[in-house]
C-alpha cells in the first residue's frame, strides 16, 4: 500500500560492498541478504528489547481482544466486529516482519530466500491496505450510529459486516498482488544485499539493474489510492458526525455522543500520523540518516498494533468490566 513511504535512496546501497557471489548475473537470486539497521550493528540487541517488548504487547492486548469479544455476548455489535477484523490485521502485520527482525537482531540470520521475501513483501502491503479499509469501515459505523441510531442495526446487520469485511480484504489482496510479480519480473545482476529489516518493495526493487519505473509509479499510485480515499471517506463521516453532535441539544449529550468515537479517532491517528511522518521524512528530509528511515518504517508496523488493543480496553467499560472480572477469578 505504502511503498513510497519506505523509500530508500540508490545512494545508500553504495555504502555496502558488494561481494563476489552476489554481483554475477542472475535473473531471480536464490537469497537475498537483509542488514537490518546498518550502522547500528553494535546496538542491534538493545534495539530489540523496546521492538520485542512492542510485539508481545500487540499479540497479548489483540488476542484478548478477539478472546473477549468471542465470549461476552455483549459485545456482539458491529463495531466490536470491525475491531476483532482490525485486531487480525494487527496480528497478522506484526508477525509477518517482526519475527525476522529478531532473528537478524540476536541471530545474525540475515539470509532470506527470495520467494519468502516476496511473501513477505506482498502480506505487508496487503494488510496495511485491510487496516486501513476496516479503519474506514469503523468511521462508517461511528457515522450510522450517530447520524442514524434507529436504523443503525438494520443497516449493519451481521451479513453486512462481513460483506465489508470480506471487501476489504478482496481491495487488500488486489491491490498488493501487483507487488510480487513486479518484484520478480527484473532482472537482479548488481547485489542481493537489502539494507532493511524486512523486503519492503522499493527496498528490494531497487536493486534491479533494470528501469523500476513501473514499480515506483505503481507504488505511489496505491498510495494515494488508499491512503488519500480512505482519509477522504473518514473526513467525510466525521463531518456528517460532528454536525449531528452539534445539533444535540445539551452539552452534556454532545460530550457523550462524542465519547463514542474517542477511541476510533485515537486508532485514526495511531495508523495515519506514522504513515504521514514517514512519507515526509522521506520526502522532505533527504539528509535524514538511512537508520531513521529504518527505524521509522519498523515503528509504523508495529506500534499501530501495539496500541489499538490499549486505546479500546482503556476506553471501553465492556471490555474492562470483562478484564477486571477475569482478574479477580484469576486471583
Amino acid at each position: 500500500m505504502q511503498s513510497t513511504l519506505f523509500c530508500l535512496r540508490a545512494e545508500h546501497l553504495l555504502l555496502y560492498p558488494m561481494l563476489d557471489s552476489n554481483t554475477t548475473d542472475f535473473a531471480n537470486p536464490s537469497t537475498f541478504i537483509l542488514l537490518g539497521i546498518p550502522g547500528l550493528e553494535s546496538a542491534h540487541v538493545w534495539i530489540s528489547i523496546p521492538f520485542c517488548t512492542m510485539y508481545v504487547i500487540a499479540i497479548l492486548g489483540n488476542f484478548t481482544i478477539l478472546f473477549i469479544v468471542k465470549v461476552e455476548q455483549r459485545l456482539h455489535e458491529p463495531m466490536y466486529y470491525f475491531l476483532c477484523m482490525l485486531a487480525i490485521s494487527d496480528l497478522v502485520l506484526s508477525t509477518s516482519t517482526l519475527p525476522k527482525t529478531l532473528s537478524i537482531f540476536w541471530s545474525n540470520s540475515r539470509e532470506i530466500n527470495f520467494n519468502a521475501c516476496l511473501t513477505q513483501l506482498f502480506f505487508i502491503h496487503c494488510f496495511l491496505a485491510i487496516e486501513s479499509g476496516i479503519v474506514v469501515a469503523m468511521a462508517f459505523d461511528r457515522y450510522v450510529a450517530i447520524c442514524d441510531p434507529l436504523r443503525h442495526s438494520t443497516i449493519l446487520t451481521k451479513e453486512v459486516v462481513a460483506k465489508i469485511g470480506l471487501a476489504m480484504m478482496l481491495r487488500g489482496s488486489v491491490l498488493a498482488l501487483p507487488y510480487p510479480f513486479l518484484a520478480r519480473q527484473w532482472p537482479y545482476c548488481r547485489t542481493n544485499i537489502i539494507p532493511h529489516s524486512f523486503c519492503e518493495h522499493i527496498a528490494v526493487v531497487k536493486l534491479a539493474c533494470a528501469d523500476i519505473s513501473i514499480s515506483s509509479y505503481y507504488g505511489l499510485f496505491v498510495a494515494f489510492l488508499v491512503i488519500g480515499l480512505d482519509v477522504l471517506f473518514i473526513t467525510m463521516s466525521y463531518t456528517q458526525i460532528l454536525r449531528a453532535i452539534f445539533r444535540l441539544p445539551t452539552k452534556d449529550a454532545r460530550l457523550k455522543t462524542f465519547g463514542t468515537c474517542t477511541s476510533h479517532l485515537c486508532v485514526v491517528l495511531a495508523f495515519y500520523v506514522p504513515a504521514l511522518f514517514s512519507f515526509l521524512s522521506h520526502r522532505f528530509g533527504k539528509n535524514v540518516p538511512l537508520q531513521f528511515h529504518i527505524l521509522v518504517a519498523n515503528l509504523y508496523l508495529l506500534v499501530p498494533p501495539m496500541l489499538n488493543p490499549i486505546i479500546y480496553g482503556m476506553k471501553t467499560k465492556q471490555i474492562q468490566d470483562r478484564l477486571l472480572q477475569y482478574f479477580i477469578y484469576m486471583n
